[in-house]
């Protein structure tokens, strides 16, 4: 009996369309780049229970003959490549005929198109691998494609879809993605009959950032404009020492196309290094261009990453392009490393229960000798500090041995658990805004806003809405200065996006513990380092913050004498 078959069509297609369709995002992605590819001005999305139910795209662009609509439903059918050696120079986002076929094999799909000169268009109507009806229809030039009941066909498929709130938040972020490549282009999404955006076409890339993310982002932005050789790189990065505790706002795009490319993002955060806090990343909407020859986008299923050709010229210009404009931004704004003079060196009197000093007073205190007796565990629960180093970690010893002890983590730790007892007691001080704290929310950070809506609540926030993307902070936790509550707000949700259900509050904790620890490089009187140490040493885990990062390097007293040749 022989071992080897050859798949019927109906069982081959479904597997290779499980290799194009993973889940709703999938079908929105490919359908916007084909409305793309189609010249398409005007692009509507439109979803029921996070696309899980219904996906229509439809848009204004070039639009199918009947003879084209029957043929699109074949795999490989492209009107994008025609021989071998396109593939070299692919200009398009799409171009390997595997989206409609796979889209259609597994879900119940209606197309309908009509060509620019057309007195009548074209509907099909399909479920799975079976035509159900083609007719002649009166529609407008361009395409509209329906998706229904995606993988209806593919059970085991299809129960492992997440909920509509998950399914959608990728679709929210590609599309965020999208808008940002085109911005000529007008961009519509409505989810569950309600819009969540509608952006109409503009004329720059920082109109559409204005546009999705408001003009408090822009006034922390540099422009990057640079060339070298064939390539350019243009866009928009973090004015130091602005930055965000993820990399959610790096947006990078080559030849227009939307990737995610970790040479790409190692260049842009090597660049930074010393300009921004210890795990910060900076912002970023970088378009790379070049000859198509240059890079291969056909290295992906889902063509999400791209491989240059030549890597080590792509890293250096990203580094070329933020130098200079790190170097014109100096004309109107001095930046310096974290480690010179600008360091960032904020109060810190209320967060640790002391008298506030100035400046220079804390600078003077800094470089004041400080000796100490050493005391013994019997005598003391806790090291014993003798100074700062780097103004950043806090030096202490005992019988033991020598800890290093970065100030920053350990006065999360302490925070963390004071904000958790607060929490026990559900009785969070909050504080008024004294000027409206107005903001706009991205349609990302609306989606996590609304998904943790009471969450944020509880630890004393309370938002109302102006209309469209902006809101007004009416209160706050206490913790904060009016100054950086909108701060704290916004990373409190950007924090929240990808965190399970039953570890949000303690994420959001973190959150808070972070935004209100002293920094590196602030300058701390000897007082304020005795007290940080010994609230550390009783909390129920000194050696983590919050976060996972380490508190406490110990540099025992038999390494030392070992090193020493004492042992």
């Amino acid at each position: 009996m022989k071992k080897i078959i050859v798949l019927p069509p109906q069982v081959y297609a479904k597997i290779a369309a499980g290799e194009v369709i993973e889940r709703p995002f999938s079908v929105v992605k490919e359908l916007v780049e084909n409305s793309l590819d189609a010249g398409a001005s005007d692009i509507k999305v439109e979803l029921l229970e996070g696309g899980k139910s219904l996906i229509k795209v439809t848009d204004n662009g070039q639009g199918m003959s009947r003879e084209d609509a029957l043929l699109c439903f074949e795999r490989h059918s492209t009107s994008k490549i025609f021989s071998e050696e396109d593939l070299s120079g692919i200009s398009t986002l799409g171009f390997r005929g595997e989206a409609l076929p796979s889209i259609a094999a597994v879900s119940q799909l209606i197309l309908k198109t009509s060509e620019k000169g057309e007195s009548t268009g074209t509907l099909i109507e399909k479920q799975g691998d079976k035509v159900i009806r083609v007719s002649e229809i009166a529609f407008p030039q361009g395409t509209s494609i329906e998706v229904r009941s995606l993988f209806f066909n593919l059970p085991a498929r299809q129960k492992f879809l997440r909920s509509p709130r998950a399914e959608f938040s990728p679709i929210i972020r590609y599309l965020t993605w999208v808008c940002l490549a085109f911005p000529h282009t007008k961009f519509s999404l409505v989810h569950n009959q309600r819009e969540v955006f509608n952006y109409p076409p503009v004329k720059s890339l920082k109109e559409r950032i204005f546009q999705i993310y408001g003009r408090a982002i822009l006034e922390k932005l540099l422009e990057v404009d640079c060339q070298q050789q064939e390539m350019s790189l243009y866009g928009y990065t973090s004015l130091p020492p602005s930055g965000r505790s993820d990399r959610s706002h790096q947006f990078f795009f080559v030849n227009k196309r939307p990737v995610k490319d970790k040479l790409l993002q190692a260049a842009l955060n090597q660049s930074y290094r010393g300009f921004l806090e210890k795990d910060n990343f900076a912002e970023a909407f970088l378009f790379l261009s070049c000859p198509y020859s240059e890079v291969d986008v056909n290295v992906h299923p889902t063509k999400a990453e791209v491989r240059f050709k030549d890597s080590q010229l792509i890293f250096q210009l990203i580094q070329r392009g933020i130098k200079q404009a790190m170097l014109r931004q100096q004309g109107i704004k001095k930046i310096y490393p974290l480690s010179e003079e600008t360091k960032q060196v904020t109060s810190i009197g209320e967060k640790l229960g002391f008298p506030q000093t100035s400046f220079k007073e804390r600078q003077s205190e800094s470089k004041q000798e400080v000796i100490f007796p050493l005391r013994t565990r019997e005598e003391s629960d806790y090291p014993h500090v003798l100074g700062q180093y780097l103004n950043t970690y806090i030096v202490a010893v005992d019988e033991e041995g020598i800890f290093i002890i970065d100030q920053h983590n350990a006065h999360e730790r302490v925070l963390f658990e004071k904000y958790e007892e607060i929490d026990k007691d559900h009785k969070w001080p909050r504080r008024m805004a004294l000027f409206p704290i107005v903001f706009d929310l991205s349609p990302s950070q609306l989606l996590n806003y609304e998904q943790n809506k009471e969450l944020l609540e509880e630890v004393g926030y309370k938002v109302e809405e102006m209309g469209g993307k902006s809101f007004v902070l009416k209160e706050f936790p206490d913790i904060f200065k009016e100054e950086e509550a909108r701060e704290a707000f916004l990373s409190s949700i950007d924090e929240l996006e990808k965190v399970d259900l039953d570890k949000k509050k303690k994420k959001l904790l973190a959150t808070l513990a972070c935004k209100t620890a002293v920094k590196a490089g602030e300058v701390l009187t000897p007082d304020k380092m005795h007290y940080l140490v010994e609230q550390l040493f009783q909390t129920s885990n000194k050696s983590l913050c919050p976060h996972g990062r380490p508190i406490i390097v110990k540099i025992g007293r038999k390494e030392i004498e070992k090193g020493l040749k004492r042992r």
